[in-house]
Formats: C-alpha cells, sequence, structure tokens
C-alpha cells in the first residue's frame, strides 16, 4: 500500500506536466554537446507540441500493460548512422514532420540517454541503401524526451506508410519496431500494420506534428 506521503507520478500525469509547462528539448550526444544535425546546426526545441488528441496514449504505461511491441527489422536497416535529429536536407522534396515524445519504462520513468535509431523511405517510397538519407540516430535528453525533424514518408510497394526504430535504454535490451500514421488506407490490408503503434498525427503550419511515447520492457 501506498504511504500517506507517498507520489507516484502516473504516465498520464507526467505528460500532462511537462506538455503544461513547456521546457527546452536540450538533446545531448557523446561528447556532452548538444546534437547537431547534418549541417551542424544545433537541435531546436519542440515547437508547439500538439495538445491532447482524441487518439489516447498508447500504449498505456502500467503494471497491466504490454510495453510497446517489437516489430520485424526489414530489410534495409544499415548501421553506424549519422547522429543527428533533424533528416532534413536542402532539396529533397516532401512534408515536413516533426516527430517528438518519451521514452519511458514501465513504471512511467522517463529514460534518460536512450538511442533512438530511425530509417524510413522518402517522399517517394524510396529507400536510400547507398548513404544515409533519411536515416539517424540520437539520444533522449535528461527527461526522457525525443525530437525528430523529417518528412512524410511515401508508401513503399506492399506496405502502409511507416517509419523504422531501433530504440535502447543504457545497457538495457534493443527493441526494433515501427511506427504508422492514422487514417491510411493501407493500414488495413498491411499483415504488419498493428494498431498500438499508431502516432497521434495532426496538421501544422509548416506540415505535421506526430507524438509517440515508448515504453520499455524495463522496471
Amino acid at each position: 500500500m501506498r504511504k500517506p506521503n507517498e507520489t507516484h507520478l502516473t504516465r498520464r500525469a507526467f505528460l500532462g506536466l511537462c506538455l503544461a509547462v513547456p521546457a527546452p528539448l536540450a538533446l545531448t550526444g557523446y561528447g556532452g554537446g548538444a546534437l547537431a544535425d547534418a549541417a551542424g546546426s544545433v537541435a531546436r526545441s519542440p515547437r508547439g507540441l500538439p495538445q491532447a488528441q482524441e487518439l489516447p496514449p498508447t500504449p498505456a504505461c502500467g503494471a497491466a500493460d504490454d510495453p510497446t511491441p517489437a516489430q520485424t527489422e526489414g530489410p534495409y536497416f544499415k548501421p553506424n548512422t549519422p547522429e543527428r535529429t533533424s533528416l532534413l536536407e536542402p532539396g529533397l522534396p516532401g512534408t515536413r514532420l516533426v516527430v517528438s515524445g518519451y521514452v519511458l519504462s514501465r513504471r512511467c520513468q522517463p529514460i534518460a540517454r536512450a538511442l533512438l535509431d530511425f530509417w524510413q523511405a522518402d517522399a517517394n517510397g524510396a529507400y536510400d541503401n547507398a548513404g544515409y538519407r533519411f536515416r539517424g540516430h540520437q539520444f533522449t535528453d535528461d527527461a526522457g524526451r525525443y525530437y525528430l525533424e523529417t518528412v512524410v514518408p511515401g508508401r513503399y510497394p506492399g506496405r502502409t506508410r511507416h517509419i523504422h526504430v531501433k530504440v535502447q535504454a543504457p545497457n538495457q535490451p534493443l527493441l526494433t519496431t515501427q511506427l504508422y500514421f492514422p487514417g491510411e488506407p493501407r493500414n488495413n490490408t498491411d499483415g504488419i500494420f498493428r494498431p498500438a503503434l499508431l502516432m497521434s498525427v495532426e496538421d501544422v503550419a509548416d506540415g505535421k506534428a506526430a507524438t509517440f511515447d515508448f515504453v520499455l520492457n524495463i522496471s
């Protein structure tokens, strides 16, 4: 039983507090400096994080709930991606997309310095297997937050629209999974698609903003 003076920060309360009191996102690299994109610019703080959506936070965080489901890596993963929070490059077409959220333990505690490695198709549905376009890794800040600038991926043949990601807390097992977009017609026909991996997505002035919180199977 909880002691009279003991407080327990639930996941919903934790996220509500963070959204109510915005704080700069200060992702740090191995050397302790601010993460930079490929052009060397310092990663920007999230601008106008979406307010609460009709879509509930997924997956829920609690002792009776499952962690974020794992999914296949697929054929196009490449190791040794550049460390960056922006996958945008001059001249590349596509609708700008910002994906942000938290990496949490099953006790709803934020995980600092968790690794996230993203890769995806470009706006035309093609993967860059020669270089590192639309590929990159980053680390969560002290509050367990991540922030990714990219474009909405095109539909790869036979698949619904998706983003690949590997997530790993320090010295813990690696989670490989995929993120999906609500309202996509191919969600109903893609055999890999799982509703538990839907992001919450909304239109913003310069593109789209999406949120998703990873819950790792650690206490």
